[in-house]
């Protein structure tokens, strides 16, 4: 079996220092600092990682993340918006200002860009289109709305967006996974009309089911992390708990089997493996691993197979897919799928594999993090 070639980039200075703050620091200094703030979903994953941090450092650190949401909120107030689901994934640290500060501005904004998500097109099961200039279901899409909609919940106890939760990942359950496997393809074609977004490859849609062809790594990633963000926030007697477990059980199920054991990654395309043009991909590594090792902490899962597949990714992404950068303390994901829309086999083995991105890190930050709570 052919996988792309790893290069152990860690001195044993390196091997010594924490590097979720590595990380960190990378993101906040040098990918995007929060002056720069750009309303778009892969910063909003990394925002979602620093208010993870921020609930896991001691009162005394607990300001840098703040100060950083602050400012990025501030410098996108006035352009920020829900009118697509990429758009609305920003608005979880709008919520998360509201919610932590009280300030009015920051729920006046929240309740805006929910008006907006409410005039989002919909496709012809009610699913939220993840463009507005066709209908069209993606798998990212329920990342995007779950950090939003947990956040408005954390800060309304208002089960309306708990119920939105739960019918969007049915709509797009019901189009993009496949009950054999458990996985999701990445999208579904609800107008039967082929888009030209300028990423995609035109005509992915399968003529009779409309969906796409491939098991991507990532995609699957997002819902795996949605769902086990929902099940730690919803309550334990929510009539929509089971349908949650239930999709996180399916969904899981063949990745154990499906990871490389010798480098405990997961490929681009999950089931091809056995394809020299697949490569390794360190984002769904480490999704997949966080979404494990949470659900077990949860005692959704059992610990056997999944966190022995867990340890794996992390051990793996420690020894493979980091890479110190230039000129301070910072090191950064590597083997990362670049900016992914929908395509054929080929369209995926040939995308750019590459370092840092905002959801590279924030994945990396997220499952670290959780592994340092087992």
């Amino acid at each position: 079996m052919k996988y792309v070639a790893f290069l152990l980039l860690f001195s044993p200075a390196l091997l010594g220092q924490n590097w979720i703050d590595s990380l960190d620091l990378h993101g906040r200094q040098i990918y995007m600092p929060a002056a720069k703030y750009k309303w778009d979903w892969g910063q909003a994953t990394f925002l979602n990682s620093l208010i993870h941090l921020y609930n896991s450092k001691p009162a005394a650190e607990k300001e840098i993340y703040l100060n950083y949401l602050k400012k990025a909120m501030e410098v996108t107030y006035d352009v920020s918006n829900g009118k697509h689901p990429n758009a609305l994934a920003s608005g979880h640290a709008m919520v998360f200002l509201a919610r932590i500060t009280g300030e009015t501005k920051y729920k006046k904004k929240a309740d805006e860009l929910y008006a907006d998500y409410l005039k989002t097109p919909r496709t012809s099961n009610g699913g939220v289109s993840h463009r507005v200039e066709t209908e069209e279901l993606w798998d990212d899409t329920i990342y995007m709305l779950s950090m939003y909609m947990l956040e408005m919940y954390r800060l309304s106890h208002d089960e309306k967006y708990i119920d939105e939760l739960a019918f969007q990942l049915k709509a797009h359950s019901e189009k993009l996974a496949y009950w054999r496997t458990g996985l999701w393809v990445h999208g579904w074609d609800s107008d039967a009309i082929d888009y030209d977004d300028k990423c995609s490859i035109i005509g992915w849609a399968d003529p009779i089911t409309r969906k796409s062809s491939e098991y991507w790594g990532r995609a699957n990633g997002w819902i795996g992390m949605a769902l086990v963000d929902i099940l730690e926030t919803i309550p334990k007697n929510s009539k929509h708990r089971e349908a949650f477990v239930l999709e996180l059980k399916k969904l899981l199920r063949l990745l154990p089997v499906l990871q490389n054991k010798e480098t405990g990654h997961w490929y681009q395309i999950l089931d091809a493996g056995d394809n020299p043009a697949n490569f390794q991909e360190s984002s769904c590594t480490a999704m997949f691993g966080y979404a494990m090792l949470k659900g077990i902490r949860l005692g959704i899962l059992p610990k056997q197979p999944y966190q022995a597949s867990a340890d794996l990714a992390y051990n793996g992404i420690k020894k493979y897919s980091l890479e110190k950068v230039a000129n301070g303390p910072y090191l950064t994901p590597k083997n990362v799928s670049g900016g992914t829309c929908i395509g054929y086999k080929s369209y995926y083995f040939n995308r750019p594999n590459v370092s840092g991105t905002g959801y590279g890190i924030a994945s990396f930050i997220m499952f670290g993090l959780e592994y340092e709570k087992k």
